[in-house]
């Protein structure tokens, strides 16, 4: 799975709209990955509108980068579910997937946490209209990339532990 070692965070997007088969290779990504109990807590606002783009881009001192993306998924995760505990890391699992499928299919992005800061997350929410019973938790902006770097080799041995 070379996506892994090539995956960079990308924050400069050609001005390019992104293909509907590709938006959906992003969500089938999203929706493949595990989540706790399989409760599956995720739903997805994809965003093009480039107002709602910008008011996102203002909805955390990180997002900026929003703006000029032609695309943005916003993550967001149910609050009605059987673990809730465990949404957080669902749907971390789930813009992983995302971005790992963004390098697969040529496009680039980057994850930009709102949860769990709460005026992060309201600001989103309101923002899209998103109903009360979902939580904003990411925007990844997504997009051709503009910029092309390699990715840092961030392995380090001294960090694992051998046990038996």
């Amino acid at each position: 799975m070379n996506a892994i070692f090539k995956r960079i965070s990308v924050r400069t997007f050609e001005n390019r709209a992104i293909e509907d088969e590709k938006i959906e290779l992003l969500m089938r990504a999203a929706m493949a990955s595990p989540s706790a109990g399989n409760q599956q807590p995720w739903e997805f606002y994809i965003v093009t509108d480039k107002d709602k783009l910008m008011q996102l881009s203002e909805s955390s001192p990180f997002a900026g980068c929003t703006e000029h993306a032609p695309m943005a998924i916003v993550t967001c995760y149910r609050k009605e579910i059987r673990l809730p505990e465990y949404a957080n890391i669902d749907i971390s699992a789930c813009a992983e997937n995302i971005l790992l499928e963004a390098e697969e299919v040529g496009l680039g992005a980057v994850w930009l946490g709102i949860a769990p800061i709460k005026e992060r997350m309201k600001a989103v929410k309101h923002i899209l209209d998103i109903p009360s019973h979902l939580e904003a938790f990411a925007i990844i902006p997504c997009g051709y990339p503009a910029e092309f770097r390699e990715q840092q080799d961030r392995f380090e041995k001294e960090r694992i532990h051998y046990v038996g």
